[in-house]
């Protein structure tokens, strides 16, 4: 009997703390004014601004072009239909699709939704030259792209799970 209450207090801890995850992060587009998954017109938000909004680790990231650790990233090796988002500021990015595996330890795509759904941008960072990928409408760092990618296009998008926003097909409400 002392177990089955245990199990159930268990049980119960862990469907409130889900619930509490699910909340902030509802909580967080409530308190984002410019996340939108309709509206495409270009953003121009502040730095200081986005680090009122965003959580640290999307900051980061997306702002000041960071890059999550690879194959920590919640979409790595997620295999779900639907749509990828920009997690700034709700932007159409990519279609599950256009994902596909590889082993480099962030998600890939080998194209993006439209051609306005990201830019891109010369980074000669850590003394390599390469193409930064960017939100189309927040200008947010997503990851970059490379030429060793699949057909049809040979490209790889390399993008930060941090940076994605994932709605499955069935609730692209």
């Amino acid at each position: 009997m002392e177990r089955l209450i245990i199990k159930t207090a268990f049980t119960f801890f862990l469907v409130t703390m889900a619930g509490k995850s699910w909340a902030q992060s509802g909580n967080f587009k409530a308190k984002n004014p410019y996340y939108s998954r309709t509206v495409t017109t270009p953003l121009k938000v502040s730095n200081t601004e986005w680090k009122k909004i965003l959580k640290s680790e999307l900051y980061q990231v997306a702002r000041e072009g960071a890059t999550e650790t690879a194959f920590t990233g919640k979409y790595d090796e997620f295999d779900e239909k639907g749509t990828y988002f920009c997690a700034v500021c709700g932007n159409p990015l990519f279609l599950s699709t256009s994902k596909f595996a590889t082993t480099c330890g962030w998600p890939s795509f080998y194209q993006p939704l439209t051609k306005n759904s990201v830019k891109y941008r010369k980074d000669t960072s850590y003394n390599m030259t390469r193409s930064e990928v960017l939100c189309g409408r927040c200008d947010s760092h997503l990851g970059h792209i490379f030429d060793d990618g699949p057909k049809p296009t040979g490209k790889r998008f390399c993008m930060n799970s941090v940076c994605l926003d994932f709605v499955p097909n069935s609730k692209k409400k």
